[in-house]
């Protein structure tokens, strides 16, 4: 069997003309979403990934604004920051582009962001209301994964699924989005042993590792939905998954490619928490 592709880009551009025409509504009633990310450091990858999220908040009409930081600067000088933006009625949404300088305390950083504006999910507060079942924003990745599944009418009540990857923003908050829709789930990492006859036994396998093509057909079952958040460069300069795509392509039933799998669905999902909250969410008055 050949399997039929989760085409990510082609669900990502149709979500966004939803957002545009949800933006262009706000924007008639006087409230314009706005994004602020902040940006510590020169690292080339946060630059690209912060520029991708810029372009796509004017694909969209969100306002949008980066505050560009010295590495040098002081973990204090950085919360004063966040702080000051979550006094700001016109800023919607706060995201802070990881991964951050190393004398900067990345959980201080998350826990200062009000929960109101955390459009990246990643807030306490926010967490355990995806743990107890709440509405609340969820991680963006995650958030794609379960847009895709339903996009494409796969069900998960009742399915196996299997999670390589237990990292906080993706791992274990989509374990938990699958559980919370009846899901078996299982997790897995870089000590689980006999890790290829977890992965065979999965009805959805998700994997989010890092390893380019560190499964193949062998560590998957016949009919099984593959979705890989894996994004590695190779030698030459391509991309590829943690999937083996071609082998995996004949044994699945549904397969992300990647790129233009999970990866366009992760800012498009921002864009949507981002207008979220400026439909509503209560702003921080403390």
């Amino acid at each position: 069997m050949a399997a039929n592709i989760i085409d990510g880009k082609a669900l990502a551009h149709k979500l966004r003309e939803t957002i545009t025409e949800d933006v262009s509504q706000l924007r008639q009633d006087g409230v314009i979403p706005h994004l602020t990310v902040i940006i510590a450091g020169d690292d080339p990858a946060s630059k690209s990934y912060v520029r991708g999220k810029e372009k796509a908040t004017q694909q969209t009409g969100i306002s949008f604004d980066v505050i560009d930081m010295p590495a040098a600067i002081s973990e204090k000088e950085l919360l004063d920051s966040i702080r000051e933006l979550n006094h700001d009625k016109s800023v919607h949404g706060i995201l802070v582009q990881l991964p951050l300088p190393e004398h900067i305390d990345e959980q201080n950083v998350i826990q200062t962001i009000h929960p109101d504006k955390d459009v990246d999910g990643f807030h306490p507060v926010n967490i355990g209301k995806l743990m107890s079942g709440q509405a609340t924003f969820l991680p963006c990745t995650p958030y794609g994964i379960m847009t895709m599944l339903e996009a494409y009418n796969i069900s998960v009540k009742g399915k196996h699924a299997v999670v390589i990857g237990r990292s906080r923003i993706v791992g274990r908050p989509v374990g938990q989005l699958l559980l919370n829709q009846d899901a078996t789930v299982t997790y897995c990492h870089s000590k689980t042993h006999q890790l290829t006859a977890y992965a065979a036994s999965a009805d959805i396998l998700i994997t989010a590792v890092g390893k380019a093509n560190m499964i193949n057909s062998e560590a998957i079952k016949e009919g099984a939905v593959i979705i890989d958040v894996g994004m590695n460069r190779l030698d030459d300069g391509s991309l590829t998954g943690d999937v083996d795509f071609s082998s995996a392509a004949e044994k699945a039933s549904y397969i992300t490619p990647v790129p233009k799998g999970v990866g366009p669905m992760t800012i498009t999902m921002l864009l949507k928490n981002t207008v979220q909250a400026a439909k509503g969410l209560s702003y921080f008055a403390g």
